[in-house]
């Protein structure tokens, strides 16, 4: 399932805590990848992922959690 990261509304946004995050739930994202991408989401860029089935009860709780808006493309 593709994931729209929209922006992320924390007050002081953690960007290795979100590279982790995207790491771990994201298809296909090695460190560096997640790292760049993370830069782009706290500067306010939309970013693209796509998740797979199995995590993504887990990923949807990860993302509230760092504060991050999302939307479900399918």
């Amino acid at each position: 399932m593709q994931i729209n990261l929209l922006t992320c509304d924390a007050p002081r946004p953690d960007r290795r805590a979100i590279a982790k995050t995207l790491e771990e739930i994201a298809d296909g994202l090695d460190a560096g990848l997640a790292t760049e991408l993370a830069g782009y989401l706290i500067e306010g860029s939309p970013i693209d992922i796509q998740v797979t089935g199995k995590s993504l009860q887990s990923a949807y709780r990860a993302l509230r959690k760092l504060q991050i808006d999302y939307e479900i493309v399918e």
